[in-house]
């Protein structure tokens, strides 16, 4: 049966997870205010479905829950739940972080981690910045890293990785015991340093088209 008040019903899901409506309604690909305003203006006046689909996913609950007809609604499905760190790897001059810290978590669904050939607990996302790897990332993509494939070889390869304290995402080569750590962009130069941590590989990102 249909749930006559699924603002409600997605309230008390947010209160009782400790949820943010902002931090919710990024996960859908929305504005910050689109979840709230939906709850507390009723505007929109019904979710859209994939909106909709998502957030009973994520919070693993009956989709009627939320407003779709008994015809409309789906079977939960294994959707993938990915976290986000909530540090920006820096396509410039770099980032300083002090602890990775998670932000939330996005659903990714399971025939892309399949065909990306990763493991699902071992992928987060990170958001990027900065110009150095135009044309190939842009400002505020979100970077999926496989946190497990830290292999560089002599093929240059993006990874995700940390130069004398700095968060940067880079083309990185190895050439006998030395990184090699370039930018796609020819503006900016290469890196020199002996304190290489790499995180990860990028194995595929996300962007908002504007």
């Amino acid at each position: 049966m249909q749930n006559d008040d699924p603002r409600a019903a997605l309230d008390a899901l947010v209160t009782r997870y400790g949820e943010s409506y902002a931090a919710l309604s990024r996960m859908l690909g929305r504005n910050a205010a689109y979840l709230q305003q939906f709850v507390r203006r009723g505007s929109p006046r019904r979710l859209a479905e994939r909106d909709r689909r998502l957030l009973a996913n994520y919070f693993r609950v009956d989709e009627r829950l939320l407003g779709a007809s008994a015809a409309a609604a789906l079977p939960s499905t294994s959707a993938i739940m990915v976290p986000r760190i909530d540090a920006a790897a820096s396509a410039g001059a770099g980032a300083l972080v002090d602890a990775d810290r998670p932000a939330g978590s996005y659903l990714v669904d399971p025939a892309l981690i399949a065909m990306l050939r990763v493991r699902a607990q071992d992928v987060s996302i990170i958001g990027a910045r900065g110009e150095s790897m135009l044309p190939t990332i842009l400002p505020d993509d979100e970077l999926l890293v496989d946190r497990r494939d830290q292999r560089v070889t002599a093929r240059p390869g993006i990874f995700v990785i940390r130069v004398d304290g700095l968060l940067m995402v880079k083309r990185v080569a190895r050439q006998g015991d030395r990184y090699v750590i370039t930018s796609d962009n020819p503006d900016y130069p290469g890196v020199d340093s002996d304190d290489v941590v790499v995180i990860g590989r990028v194995v595929g990102l996300s962007r908002a088209l504007r």
